[in-house]
């Protein structure tokens, strides 16, 4: 074999990227120490374009199919170096090929948790949160190969993908300090508060040549008592704005039975958490309302009774209603000299002297006298 035709087959005239992988965005075609024959045929599937770089400067950029690489119908290879001289030299270039297909099912989440403040409960949260997201390199791949890229011959999704996560758990965290959105909205709106998301992230993949296509909310983790509170809220949503007071009632009697129910510390937890999940419940019942059928007759809600918190061995508990009060006091749990308070009292007064209270002392027998 003579010295032309070995040089002649070392020159490549087939470019192509047979892509085998799920994750890679970016592959430099491997030229080691051969270059480009004039002619030569660059073949750009579905799914790809095709980038040509010299000395670091893109020079042209080319959609799928097939092309050949020659200054007669590439006027803009004429002024790559090597060519001034004769254009039948062979060249030397980079050849990047983008893949332009959506990456499915990325994941994020909160490394730590993100603390929001509940207008509904009155008080701060700690949430975690996770999901996925899609996305993919934008038609025009300069603003990535040039801010992301650099100078890397491959480029897959675990290259950005630390990066991506920041966008978007910051975003998550900006979100919901912003909005200041109750809780229960969020565990039960995963849907919009995605598509919400998914606008507000578009801004931040695009300054790096990305479309974002899908942002998922998956899970919202809440702390144990609240996810129990939503749980014991949405038992009484299920059974309804009318019996409320009776599944109240049934809780309260349930938690006396049990293991240091006798007004002490397991108690007072139970009654937190009830009225908490009192409040959800309500919310809940309101947002089931507005879903009924047009026109349908419903009646009006239910006067609001008074809720008051006891003293009881020191601690807070409640609040409770009248009835509950009542049975508290026919079981020598609140007596006249229990200190109660409620909305619009000054401080803490004693069960016999708000007039309110005062009744149910008079419903309750007198102690038999010993003989």
């Amino acid at each position: 074999m003579g010295l032309f035709e070995k040089l002649r087959n070392e020159l490549i005239d087939i470019i192509e990227w047979k892509d085998e992988t799920h994750d890679t965005m970016i592959w430099r075609f491997p030229r080691y120490q051969s270059e480009i024959k004039n002619g030569a045929q660059l073949i750009v599937r579905e799914s790809q374009v095709a980038v040509l770089v010299d000395q670091g400067k893109i020079a042209d950029i080319f959609q799928p199919g097939r092309h050949e690489l020659s200054t007669s119908n590439i006027p803009i290879l004429s002024t790559i170096r090597g060519w001034k001289y004769g254009f039948n030299s062979p060249f030397k270039v980079d050849v990047y090929f983008v893949s332009t297909k959506e990456f499915l099912n990325q994941k994020w989440g909160t490394t730590n948790p993100v603390t929001v403040s509940d207008p509904q409960l009155g008080r701060a949260i700690n949430l975690r949160a996770f999901g996925s997201y899609n996305f993919k390199i934008s038609q025009d791949p300069k603003q990535f190969l040039l801010k992301v890229v650099g100078t890397n011959g491959e480029f897959d999704t675990d290259g950005i993908s630390e990066m991506l996560r920041s966008f978007a758990v910051t975003e998550f965290s900006d979100y919901l300090g912003e909005h200041e959105l109750p809780v229960v909205k969020l565990a039960s709106n995963y849907k919009e508060f995605s598509k919400e998301l998914t606008d507000a992230l578009k801004k931040s993949f695009s300054e790096y040549g990305l479309d974002l296509t899908k942002f998922l909310v998956e899970n919202i983790s809440l702390p144990k008592e609240v996810q129990e509170a939503i749980d014991k809220g949405a038992s009484m949503a299920f059974i309804g704005t009318q019996d409320m007071t009776a599944y109240t009632q049934m809780q309260f009697a349930n938690s006396m039975t049990q293991p240091g129910g006798n007004g002490g510390t397991d108690t007072a937890g139970s009654a937190m958490g009830m009225g908490m999940g009192l409040a959800m419940a309500q919310q809940m019942a309101q947002q089931m309302q507005h879903t009924q059928q047009q026109g349908a007759a419903t009646p009006p809600p239910l006067p609001q009774q008074s809720m008051y918190h006891v003293a009881i061995n020191g601690q807070q508990a409640g609040p409770y209603n009248l009835t509950q009060l009542q049975q508290m006091a026919q079981q020598g749990q609140l007596t006249r000299t229990t200190l109660v308070w409620t909305q619009g009292m000054a401080s803490w007064t004693a069960a016999g002297s708000v007039s309110e209270l005062s009744r149910l002392f008079t419903l309750t027998p007198p102690p038999i006298p010993t003989v």
